[in-house]
């Protein structure tokens, strides 16, 4: 018991740590981009936005984890929280039509619309589905959020007015503020410097301290810094106005004030800011997962996201994300339980209330030069390297102009992100062939076991049948290719087979296709054959009923359809043989042992000794000739009809092995090595059968030892034509 309690309590000062360490993380970066979001309105908003960052992180800190259940994850404000944001302050601010007041609450109602967008993608379980957005979007996305933020933090940097633009403002040093400039380079410098000396002490901590240092040693210079009033070089007064149920009423409030006409405003940037978000948690997630070797769930987080995002709406906080650098610091501390997250959140509420007048003197060229050096660490530089590369240069191409446009607006990011994401499916189908393997009669043949005459008139004719085997989508994007490398096949063939065993979905493109082929073969007297066709699958689209609807597939002049590849390939040889005179060899008389080639070059005497120890069998259609275990030393050679050799599987299914037709044999490994049956023989139509054991054909030869060895021989000779085949399969199955 007292070890069980020690180890309580040691995750407990774990989590502790942990939280801790991630608090002093996550809440420079909180109050950063509070000030970012909210200064975007107007710059006397920054108290304000620094206040949102701290309501922020300490309602996702301690809400996520409880709704969340996943443990070690740290949640709070984020950079593509704050871009979105801030990029939807700047726009409903440029209208000059509405008040700062109600442009909060359009950004507090786009921040509540997607916390319940996220709460829908956790219930209708699309955790999994937005993990498969391609890299090469989101990391366009958030090197464009990074660009983004560091474009809004230089004019801060540099204490330029308002009205200035950027480029103008960069071009005019006299307007720059060296103060903020040497802060801000201060805080930049040190961030960029402590992980080299320190792991212990988050470098956001230090380079911000560092800059409140660097302030307050110029105002040694200048005593007009030490005036905290109309001070524009520091975040200024944070007024908490009533309590915090006052505050989560007066938000419940705005929404009855909310139209119809806001939510066309603001749903466009609150459906980017739930996927940006959800990527931003998921991707953490994956991490993390690594790090404690373990799956969380995907869904329940994004609830649990949805819920704490919604908590900070009515807190008055900053919407955010799971973080990926407070998340490592937390578990690197020792934080392993959602407690730790809880611990953070409510660290933040802690150091508010004691510190929080304190916050009123951080500077915002420091603010600033925190947030250029989180938008260094977001932005994708390894992009650069693809452009090298010939293989890659598509990739670049794709990153590229996301960045590029999430600077027109991240909404247009967005949609262009989406049709990029479409035409990188594309790319990524068409890049492969849809044909697994091609392959003529000439090498590949049914399990059928046919005669050497029959085999050389299909070796003569097998040219004119084919079997394509397909796989993956079958759309406008793939079917000109596929028809591209059969075109010259079709020019020979009569006949085609079309195995769909691999194909996951058909559109119309593809339909039409397969009626010009089908069209083509039946020109010169041939047929287009499907088998294998993915119906009742719940993950692949019902071909067969969607080609059927279109009328392709029906009885009476549509395409055939085979239940098996094998059945269908069987079909083919049978039409080439009887284009070349052949008569199917089940009908007719019953063969004697004289006609079996294994007998041939046997003279009567002998046929007549083996007859004597033969026994005949008749066996119904469907009727069993032996079963797989069962003992036995007997070959069984077909007189009449046609047999199946069938090998039992798990789950009651089995596999065909062999069709035996009148004037084959089957039974020869049990007669060779006395051993058990390997397959179930049924018969496929009624049959009539030789039975010869081997304890008779051994008394047999006793007294006519020659016999042995030439039936052996001939034995041995069929056989090692059944392996070539056998070979031949092999092949085809290493080549798919």
């Amino acid at each position: 018991m007292k070890a069980a309690g020690g180890n309580v309590r040691a995750g407990l000062s774990g989590d502790f740590w942990g939280g801790l360490a991630a608090m002093l993380v996550a809440l420079p970066s909180s109050i950063a981009f509070g000030v970012l979001v909210y200064t975007a309105i107007s710059p006397e908003h920054a108290g304000e936005g620094a206040l949102a960052g701290i309501l922020g992180a300490a309602a996702l800190g301690i809400v996520a984890p409880l709704v969340g259940r996943n443990g070690g994850f740290i949640t709070a404000p984020c950079a593509p929280a704050a871009a979105v944001m801030s990029a939807l302050a700047v726009e409903l601010a440029g209208s000059g039509e509405l008040a700062a007041g109600r442009i909060l609450a359009l950004l507090g109602f786009a921040a509540l619309l997607s916390a319940l967008l996220q709460v829908l993608y956790g219930t209708v379980r699309a955790g999994r589905l937005i993990k498969f957005i391609p890299y090469q979007v989101v990391s366009g996305y958030l090197s464009g959020v990074a660009v983004i933020v560091a474009l809004g933090q230089l004019p801060k940097l540099l204490g330029l007015p308002q009205d200035v633009a950027l480029g103008h403002g960069l071009l005019s040093p006299q307007l720059w503020n060296w103060t903020g400039i040497a802060v801000g380079a201060v805080t930049i410098a040190v961030m960029a410097a402590a992980p080299r000396v320190t792991q212990r002490v988050p470098a956001a901590i230090l380079g911000l301290f560092a800059g409140i240092a660097a302030y307050f040693a110029l105002a040694f210079f200048n005593a007009d810094l030490l005036t905290l009033e109309g001070n524009l070089l520091v975040i200024g007064p944070i007024q908490a106005a009533g309590s915090l149920a006052g505050a989560v009423g007066a938000r419940s409030a705005s929404l009855l004030d909310m139209r119809a006409q806001d939510v066309s405003l603001i749903f466009v940037s609150a459906l980017t800011l739930s996927v940006l978000l959800s990527i931003d948690t998921l991707k953490t997630g994956v991490v993390l997962d690594a790090l404690a070797r373990r799956r969380h769930d995907s869904n329940r987080e994004l609830l649990g996201q949805g819920a704490a995002n919604a908590a900070a709406f009515l807190a008055g906080g900053m919407p955010g994300a799971a973080t990926m650098g407070a998340t490592l610091v937390n578990f690197t501390s020792g934080g392993r339980t959602l407690w730790s997250g809880v611990a953070e959140g409510a660290l933040v509420v802690l150091v508010f209330a004691l510190l929080g007048g304190l916050v009123a003197w951080v500077p915002i060229g420091a603010l600033a030069g925190l947030l250029l050096v989180v938008a260094w660490r977001m932005f994708d530089r390894e992009m650069f390297r693809l452009a090298l590369q010939p293989s890659t240069r598509v990739d670049f191409c794709v990153i590229a102009t996301v960045v590029i446009v999430a600077q027109v607006g991240l909404i247009a990011a967005s949609v262009v992100g989406i049709c990029l994401a479409i035409l990188l499916f594309i790319r990524d189908q068409i890049r492969g062939s849809v044909i697994v393997n091609k392959l003529d009669l000439l090498g590949l043949r049914s399990k059928r076991r046919r005669r050497t005459a029959e085999n050389e008139l299909i070796d003569r004719h097998g040219h004119q049948a084919a079997v394509v085997q397909l796989q993956g989508n079958l759309f406008f994007g793939t079917t000109d290719q596929f028809f591209t490398e059969l075109e010259k096949d079709l020019a020979r063939l009569r006949y085609l087979l079309v195995d769909l065993r691999r194909v996951q979905s058909m559109d119309f493109t593809a339909a039409h296709l397969f009626e010009q082929i089908k069209e083509r073969l039946e020109e010169r007297g041939g047929e287009l054959l499907f088998s294998g066709m993915p119906s009742s699958v719940p993950t692949r689209t019902d071909i067969e009923n969607y080609l059927a609807q279109l009328g392709l597939v029906r009885s009476g002049g549509g395409i055939r359809v085979f239940d098996t590849r094998d059945s269908a390939i069987e079909w083919m040889e049978d039409r080439l043989l009887e284009a070349a005179g052949w008569t199917p060899r089940e009908e007719g008389h019953s063969f004697g042992l004289h006609e079996f080639e294994i007998f041939h070059g046997l003279g009567p005497a002998a046929i007549a000794e083996l007859a004597g120890a033969m026994k005949e069998l008749s066996v119904p259609a469907g009727g069993r000739v032996c079963s797989h275990g069962d003992e036995g030393d007997e070959i069984f050679l077909v007189r009449r009809g046609r047999v199946h050799a069938l090998l039992p599987l798990e789950g009651g299914k089995r596999h065909h092995l062999a069709t035996f037709c009148r004037g084959d044999f089957f039974g020869e490994i049990v007669f060779l090595d006395r051993g058990r049956r390997s397959a179930d023989v049924e018969a496929a139509t009624a049959a009539e059968l030789y039975a010869l054991s081997r304890e008779r054909f051994e008394a047999l030869v006793r007294s006519n030892p020659a016999l042995a060895g030439r039936v052996f021989e001939q034995l041995a000779f069929a056989l090692s034509k059944r392996l070539r085949v056998a070979d031949t399969e092999l092949r085809a199955l290493e080549e798919r």
